[in-house]
C-alpha cells in the first residue's frame, strides 16, 4: 500500500474503463479544455514500453519519506502560487500550461483532477535542486522500479551525503522530494507522456 507517481500509457490514458484504471474520461476532459483555451488536445500518448530494468522507459516511484521538510524548502524558495502548483497537481502532462488545470473529476485522492504542465513543474523543481544543491549527477536518473526510491531509503543517499555534503544532505526527505518531482517532470517530457498518483 501507500501512494504511488507512476508513467501512463496511451492504452490506459484512452481507455473509458475506470474500474479497470482507464483515464479516457480525463483524457476526453482535459482534451475539451484544452481545445477551449485555444490549445491543441493532448493526442501523442506512446505505448507504455516494456519493463527493462534502467531503461527509464517507464516511472514507478512510492512517496515513502515525510513532506515535511520539502514543504518547509517549498515555502522557503518558492512563492505560495508555486509551491500550490507543484504540490497540488494530481496529473502532470508533457504540455506547456500557463496555469492549471481544474477538471470535476475524481483522482486518486481529491474530488477533482488538477492538470499541470511538466515544463512548469521542472522549472520550479530545478529552482528547489539548486538551492539545496542536489547532486543530479549521482542520483538515478531511471526510475522505472522505484530506483529513486530505494536510492534514498537503502542508504546509498547517506554515503552520497557523506561523499558530497552539501544542504541536500541535511534532510534527505525533502532532497527526495526535490529529485522525484524532478525526474517526474523530465520523464514526462522526454517520453511524452502523462504522470498520476495511485
Amino acid at each position: 500500500m501507500g501512494i504511488y507517481l507512476v508513467s501512463v500509457g496511451a492504452q490506459e490514458w484512452l481507455d473509458g474503463d475506470e474500474d479497470e484504471g482507464g483515464k479516457g474520461a480525463l483524457a476526453a476532459a482535459l482534451d475539451e479544455e484544452l481545445r477551449r483555451r485555444g490549445l491543441a488536445p493532448y493526442e501523442s500518448v506512446p505505448e507504455a514500453a516494456a519493463f527493462v530494468r534502467g531503461s527509464g522507459l517507464s516511472f514507478e516511484e512510492k512517496l515513502v519519506p515525510s513532506m515535511a521538510g520539502f514543504a518547509a524548502l517549498c515555502r522557503e524558495h518558492l512563492a505560495p502560487r508555486e509551491t500550490e502548483l507543484l504540490l497540488g497537481w494530481s496529473v502532470l502532462v508533457p504540455l506547456s500550461l500557463d496555469e492549471e488545470i481544474r477538471l470535476p473529476l475524481s483522482s486518486a485522492y481529491d474530488d477533482e483532477t488538477v492538470v499541470a504542465g511538466a515544463p512548469e513543474i521542472l522549472a520550479l523543481a530545478q529552482r528547489l535542486a539548486t538551492a539545496i544543491g542536489l547532486p543530479l549527477d549521482v542520483i538515478p536518473e531511471a526510475c522505472d522500479n522505484l530506483d529513486l526510491t530505494m536510492w534514498f531509503l537503502e542508504g546509498a543517499a547517506e554515503e552520497a551525503a557523506a561523499a558530497r555534503p552539501g544542504p541536500w544532505g541535511e534532510d534527505l526527505d525533502a532532497a527526495f522530494y526535490a529529485a522525484l518531482y524532478l525526474r517526474a517532470a523530465q520523464h514526462s517530457l522526454r517520453r511524452g507522456c502523462p504522470m498520476t498518483y495511485c
